[in-house]
């Protein structure tokens, strides 16, 4: 029995002492998560603006930064720090933490600090030592690598044209993210200290920034490259991660050298303006950290590679005496057979290798070819004991000057010294910069300008070297003296000016830009359609597919469409010669321009009289002018200038008919009219002119029917001028009524044109000048496109022979 008793007890003891432990453990937790004030980790007041948290935060971290601090605190004060910035640059962060004393978003408004810090003792406790495994928050160490949107536009986004970034979308309840995390964790170790950028980005935080990067989905992993966004899409393996960083980076970094081509790499110094680097190696495989320091440091130094165990790398390896047992890296400037700096070791470092870089990224005496250039190799006077002097060579690209610049060179070399930068520039690629400092002086002549600049704005303070400069043992002498002088007397530079902004002489030209910038675009359209990134897609698949649709419907339309004259029409009463499509059609083609400053007229002959009438196309007309061989040159010209302004219609034919060779053309033609008009019972009485030159006639050879022109005169009684006329009496008739309907002026217009039949006593009638004939057409072919001409009905037409004609 007792020892049921006790047994019994036992379990009751062990949940009060748990529970005891349990509330002094939350206790003690939420108490030192009161005593946790962020404006104390970062040493700032409550009111301290941004830019004053930024930089105490900079400070802070370069103090406390793991790699740079051996004091064991140092990683747990850095992340501190981290997380204190992480609140105070976030304004709701911090005036939640103001208010309310809560540094987690997710928290509700207005809880204590007790249950704050009771909340954090919880968290802690259920999913760091919970059975179940369930996603908990993101890894406190992770916090140094939060993005926000301000510090990634900033700092990341200008950063990522030096190195690459690995950066991993996240947040809070994401299962998947869980997983990969091990494998995260072993890339971001292996791969930061080479030189690539880490980035996290919380989707429930800065959605912002997850748009902008258009991940819309955890876990996802990004690239960034030059600013532009790559997303990761194979396993998420360690291999495969260092293969897609290294993938981001751009080709021909590292150039492969041997004993083919390594005399030709180096002497590109004075065409590329820059230092070159070898690096020897037993891997035939470019290291990933050679090629990470050649992306930084790529405007500044060509890199080449050379295999030691290559059979074709002997000769180099001889030259130079390069150690096989070790890497090793030469770098070389002016002087191509002696390198100005050697390092030797089997592990190198990424602080090595940027440090043996960085302090000879410029030649001895550079080329000054941009704007950039000029302000790193002679900065703005900042401070009295930063002083620096630019020495200038202005010089020629000409073989004549090679010896000299190889003087100044020299010069340069002997000479070297903190305070002084040798460059020098061709005058006729910098001409705005040679024409403010040398005014009065000879532009073909080398000179020597020792100058200090003063503001960012251009103006400096400058003094010529006098006598020139040819590179004699005389004008170095000068110059050195000089250079004393002014070490001692800054106020030598007696002369100021305002410099313009350097041209970019390596700039590519706007093509090759344009062709980069496209072939660039064409990569990422073609990685989002392959792995159907449809929500950044849609607005571009849009785009193409609504150009499409309007290209190939109007090529359709216009491939399936026939012109309103080939369309089939209804038939007509006889006493309806047109319509108003018709006639509204006609119109419109009258409106259109010329094509061309001419008129193509084709004479009617036996050759060309089948297809330009017998034969014509459904809805095209010939204009005919009928004349003879001595009045031919004149009504040509008459007839070009009346008709210009109708030759842009595509259905309309001009053509001429010789009646000196077609005599019986013309009067068969009208004698068929009037027996037709006889034989449905009208007569006509008007008899044939025997002259028919200045007659017009527009032939319709598919329906056969055609529209009169008769020359008229135009003198000083418009009441004795003659017009066109219609064969047919009740054509006439409509006429002379559709004239009676209008005012008093048209009417007269009208009877002129439509039907007013010369007298036949008049002698006037007969005796009209050839240049007067057809001063009336341009009126008459208005008529004629608008469709109210009268149309004279033929029931064949006749042939061009001669004999055939006289025969009928």
């Amino acid at each position: 029995m007792t020892v049921r008793r006790s047994t019994s007890r036992h379990p009751g003891m062990c949940a009060v002492l748990l529970a005891i432990f349990l509330l002094i453990l939350g206790e003690q937790v939420a108490q030192t998560a009161s005593d946790y004030d962020p404006y104390k980790t970062l040493g700032v007041g409550r009111g301290a603006s941004q830019a004053e948290i930024k930089r105490a935060y900079k400070n802070l971290a370069r103090e406390w930064h793991p790699d740079k601090n051996k004091d064991p605190k140092a990683e747990d004060t850095f992340i501190k720090i981290s997380k204190s910035y992480e609140i105070l640059s976030n304004e709701e962060r911090r005036s939640n933490f103001d208010r309310y004393g809560q540094m987690d978003e997710s928290q509700p408004f207005g809880q204590s600090q007790h249950h704050h810090g009771f909340r954090s003792f919880h968290n802690s406790f259920y999913f760091d030592e919970s059975f179940f495994h369930f996603p908990r928050s993101r890894d406190f160490a992770d916090s140094k690598y939060l993005l926000h949107h301000a510090h990634f536009n900033s700092d990341v986004l200008p950063d990522s044209h030096k190195r690459p970034y690995l950066i991993k979308v996240t947040s809070e309840w994401c299962f998947a993210c869980i997983h990969i995390e091990p494998v995260w964790k072993e890339t971001v170790k292996e791969l930061e200290p080479l030189g690539v950028g880490i980035g996290i980005v919380d989707l429930g935080f800065e959605r912002r920034l997850a748009n902008q990067l258009g991940a819309h989905r955890a876990p996802s992993i990004i690239g960034l490259v030059n600013g532009r966004v790559t997303f990761f899409h194979q396993a998420v393996v360690r291999e495969h991660l260092r293969q897609f960083v290294e993938d981001l980076l751009p080709h021909k970094l590292v150039e492969r050298i041997t004993d083919d081509n390594y005399l030709s790499y180096l002497d590109n110094w004075h065409v590329e303006n820059k230092p070159s680097v070898l690096l020897f190696d037993q891997v035939p495989i470019v290291p990933l950290l050679y090629k990470l320091t050649a992306f930084a440091f790529r405007d500044y130094v060509r890199f080449g590679q050379v295999d030691q165990g290559d059979k074709h790398c002997t000769r180099l390896l001889r030259q130079f005496n390069i150690n096989t047992y070790a890497p090793t890296m030469l770098l070389f400037k002016e002087d191509t057979e002696k390198p100005v700096d050697i390092i030797q070791a089997r592990g190198l470092k990424k602080q090595i290798m940027d440090e043996f870089v960085s302090n000879n990224k410029f030649l001895q005496v550079p080329r000054l070819v941009n704007q950039r250039l000029f302000d790193e190799l002679c900065p703005v006077k900042q401070f009295h004991r930063r002083r620096k002097y630019c020495v200038l060579l202005i010089t020629g690209e000409d073989q004549a000057f090679l010896p000299g610049n190889k003087a100044f060179v020299d010069f340069a070399s002997a000479n070297r010294k903190e305070v002084l930068r040798f460059a020098y520039v061709y005058q006729r690629q910098q001409q705005p910069l040679c024409q403010a400092l040398r005014h009065n002086q000879a532009a073909l002549s080398p000179q020597v300008v020792i100058l200090e600049r003063r503001s960012q704005a251009g103006k400096v303070l400058y003094r010529s070297v006098s006598g020139g400069w040819n590179g004699s043992e005389e004008d170095k002498y000068r110059l050195h003296e000089q250079l004393e002088l002014l070490q001692k007397d800054p106020t030598y530079l007696s002369s100021d000016a305002t410099l313009p902004e350097l041209n970019n002489e390596m700039a590519p030209i706007f093509i090759i830009q344009w062709m980069n910038a496209a072939y660039e675009y064409i990569l990422q359209i073609y990685d989002d359609l392959l792995y159907s990134n449809w929500r950044e897609m849609m607005p571009i698949l849009s785009l193409i597919f609504s150009a499409l649709f309007i290209l190939f419907g109007t090529v359709i339309i216009q491939a399936f469409s026939e012109p309103g004259e080939n369309k089939p029409r209804q038939p007509k009463p006889k006493e309806q010669p047109q319509t108003e499509d018709d006639a509204s059609s006609r119109a419109s083609n009258a409106s259109c321009p010329p094509k061309k400053d001419f008129v193509e007229v084709t004479e009617l002959t036996d050759i060309t009289y089948t297809s330009n009438l017998v034969k014509l196309r459904p809805g095209h007309i010939n204009v005919v002018l009928v004349l003879t061989n001595a009045s031919k040159n004149a009504l040509l010209r008459k007839y070009a200038k009346e008709v210009f302004s109708f030759s842009g219609t595509q259905t309309l034919h001009f053509s001429f008919l010789n009646a000196d060779k077609h005599c019986y053309w013309m009067p068969s033609l009208l004698r068929s009219v009037s027996d037709a008009a006889e034989s449905e019972g009208q007569s006509d009485d008007e008899e044939e002119p025997s002259d028919y030159a200045g007659h017009v006639l527009a032939l319709n050879g598919h329906k056969k029917y055609f529209c009169l022109f008769r020359p008229v005169f135009t003198g000083d009684d418009p009441n004795d001028s003659s017009s066109e006329t219609s064969l047919s009496s009740d054509s006439r008739r409509k006429s002379r009524s559709r004239s009676r309907s209008s005012s008093h002026s048209r009417s007269r217009s009208h009877s002129r044109e439509d039907g007013a039949r010369p007298k036949r006593g008049s002698s006037r009638a007969t005796s009209i000048e050839v240049h007067h004939k057809l001063d009336r057409l341009g009126l008459w072919m208005e008529r004629l496109m608008e469709g109210t001409l009268p149309r004279l009905q033929v029931p064949a037409w006749p042939s061009l022979d001669e004999t055939a004609n006289r025969d009928s």
